[in-house]
């Protein structure tokens, strides 16, 4: 699928050939360059940017022209054939429905009904959250230090793994606690430290000595070689989020994990298991950063000790009294 690049009115993208030949496209028509101006001026996360660009220039490109000549029944169309003959799944539909919305919504004022009529709701699938036992399986077939201390970090604070990956030295400043910053909808908050993470934390950041990473990146070239203290010291930027899904790939399969294990499962592990020791519904939403309860609500599906508690109750109803 071709990658986009936006750089204001001269803006191109390129998409890739056969024997890695790059074709420069035509610049992006009028209206799309002040659409991605429109974006940059609402602050709209960077990744959500690119994804939008990519939709409305797949729109221009399949109607060869500018999108704001398109009407109502042309988005309509345009819409179903992604739905009905490409097969995008209901994810890929609704980012799909959201930049078209931000387009010809926000963008160029066009209040359509479209908008409102497209649902593409996904199954509703519980995640997939590991026992105590298999989670310190996982941690005991990771042998590089590094990876091993990022995921013990995910685990322990429930962090999203861009949040651990991005984790300072400024943010380890207050006992008891890390600050989160720039997370999900560029929120702040903080989580507690356990002091044994934090010792862990310590540990690592001594091999390297980063001035502003704990886990600094160390390049193309990881897999072939560890990482030397030099070269994480020097490092212009943190970890790669890729380099430790890999790591979580090959560690599964030698934990003997269930299939559905990824990073963010030591999320959903931390979570149900806070609620498994009797932590408020409520402190571990604050916890996790999530924007309703709603969203947190889901681990108390999870807990078999919950679970229990409630056949007990609900046994104990008809008990004389």
């Amino acid at each position: 699928m071709p990658k986009s690049k936006s750089t204001g009115r001269e803006s191109t993208h390129a998409s890739t050939l056969r024997g890695g030949a790059r074709k420069i496209a035509a610049p992006d028509p009028e209206s799309v360059q002040r659409f991605a101006e429109t974006m940059r001026l609402r602050s709209l996360a960077a990744a959500t940017q690119a994804e939008y660009l990519r939709f409305v220039r797949k729109l221009a490109t399949r109607h060869g022209g500018d999108p704001a000549a398109l009407d109502e029944a042309a988005v309509r169309a345009h819409l179903l054939r992604l739905k009905d003959e490409h097969h995008y799944s209901p994810s890929s539909m609704r980012t799909a429905v959201a930049a078209m919305r931000a387009y010809f919504g926000l963008h160029l004022g066009r209040d359509w009904k479209l908008f409102d009529l497209v649902r593409s709701p996904s199954a509703q699938k519980l995640p997939t959250v590991l026992t105590r036992a298999e989670v310190a399986r996982l941690f005991a077939v990771v042998r590089e230090l590094r990876f091993r201390t990022l995921l013990r970090l995910i685990y322990a604070c429930g962090l999203r793994i861009g949040e651990a990956v991005n984790l300072e030295v400024r943010d380890l400043r207050e006992a008891g606690r890390v600050h989160i910053r720039e997370a999900k909808g560029n929120k702040e908050r903080y989580v507690p430290l356990p002091e044994a993470m934090l010792h862990e934390l310590r540990a690592f950041w001594r091999t390297h000595r980063h001035p502003r990473w704990i886990f600094p990146g160390v390049g193309r070239g990881w897999r072939e070689q560890p990482a030397r203290a030099a070269q994480l010291a020097a490092a212009v930027e943190p970890l790669g989020v890729g380099s430790v899904q890999h790591c979580l790939r090959l560690a599964r399969a030698e934990a003997r994990l269930p299939a559905g294990t990824v990073v963010h499962t030591l999320r959903h592990s931390y979570a149900t298991h806070l609620l498994e020791e009797g932590v408020s519904i409520r402190l571990i939403s604050a916890y996790l950063g999530h924007a309703s309860l709603e969203t947190t609500l889901i681990y108390t599906h999870l807990t078999a000790v919950n679970e229990s508690h409630a056949r007990a109750a609900v046994a104990r109803l008809l008990e004389p009294r």
